[in-house]
């Protein structure tokens, strides 16, 4: 699995890297998930180097973020890891003191992120597909979870524990939180039944970079904003779409953190700080096609980007979607061998 084989890298790599200078920063993301630009003109303006480390699933980031002896100064996490680690001690209590710009924030985006970060970019959890090799949109979790017979062979899911069980579970009519037994055996079953369809458990976005996947790959499972990162790999623009099926889906949130273990905390501060103010907050949402918690910068963007629905979901969408919310470890160990067990069997295939 991509991801684990990320993590081994990372870690590896972060480890045995000095730890970071007055002079250099290391930031932990998701790959292509920051306008460049912004942290060009923040070394410009401060002299400090940003050098990033890319992950490509929670697990990944997790284990990383775990290992005390990873030199992260900053990390992008989802809300959940975010309180999680925050609550264990790895990452600072941020507020409006350390960070002038949050507030910018409303509270009711900040709580989220539990007093340990900066709301940073949020959206949805859907269906990718390549419009010239599906014609009908898809519109239901039933169209990834139990595709048509020309899809065998063609579809690419994701090995997280928590997002690859949001369209089978959504899809069952239950939560994307479940913890039960009986429940995670159920949406086991339907992911067994897909795999035969599924090329793929890798990240899309990673695996669309492979020459002999990403041609092959038709519909995916993804984030909202996926689909530009998608056009802009393999330079189509608009050949790759996004849908929120009619079930509903997860509303998730990522927070931008400072490493309680870096050795600048105040230089990582200043760079937290940096990519949340309004300016470069809006500057980011533009450049990634993704939407802004920050009010401030939601102001400045253009009309026709606040319009759009495969930015801003529309209500009657978030009205039917869900929050992610801390599973139990029982459910996590179930969660991780299900996907798991259904990876492997890929790869041998």
């Amino acid at each position: 699995m991509r991801g684990a084989i990320l993590a081994a890298v990372s870690l590896t790599a972060l480890a045995a890297a000095a730890p970071a200078s007055a002079a250099t920063l290391n930031l932990l993301i998701w790959e292509a998930y920051i306008n460049e630009e912004i942290l060009a003109d923040f070394t410009g303006e401060t002299g400090i180097e940003v050098r990033q480390t890319f992950y490509d699933s929670g697990d990944a980031r997790d284990e990383i973020l775990s290992d005390p002896n990873s030199n992260v100064d900053v990390v992008v996490t989802n809300e959940n890891g975010a309180k999680l680690y925050g609550n264990r001690g790895i990452i600072m209590a941020l507020d409006r003191k350390n960070v002038p710009a949050l507030a910018d924030y409303a509270e009711s985006w900040t709580k989220r992120c539990g007093g340990y970060g900066v709301p940073y970019l949020w959206g949805t959890m859907g269906i990718l597909y390549r419009s010239d090799a599906i014609t009908t949109p898809p519109s239901s979790w039933a169209d990834i979870m139990k595709p048509a017979e020309s899809l065998r062979g063609h579809i690419a899911m994701y090995d997280d524990h928590a997002e690859a069980f949001v369209a089978p579970l959504v899809l069952l009519g239950k939560s994307v939180n479940a913890n039960d037994n009986e429940t995670l055996k159920a949406a086991f079953e339907l992911m067994k039944a897909q795999r035969p369809y599924v090329l793929t458990y890798d990240y899309v976005v990673t695996s669309i970079q492979s020459a002999d996947k990403g041609p092959k790959i038709y519909m995916a499972l993804g984030y909202s904003g996926d689909q530009y990162t998608l056009n802009g790999k393999v330079g189509a623009p608009g050949l790759w779409r996004y849908v929120v099926p009619k079930e509903g889906t997860l509303s998730w949130l990522d927070c931008i953190t400072v490493s309680d273990r870096s050795q600048n905390r105040d230089l990582a501060l200043k760079l937290v700080d940096y990519i949340s103010n309004a300016r470069n907050g809006a500057r980011n949402a533009i450049k990634l096609n993704m939407p802004t918690a920050s009010t401030a910068a939601l102001a400045l963007l253009p009309e026709d980007v606040r319009s759009d629905p495969e930015i801003y979901a529309a209500p009657e969408i978030l009205a039917k979607s869900q929050l992610q919310e801390e599973l139990t470890v029982q459910s996590v160990q179930a969660r991780r061998r299900i996907i798991s067990s259904l990876a492997q069997l890929s790869d041998a295939r």
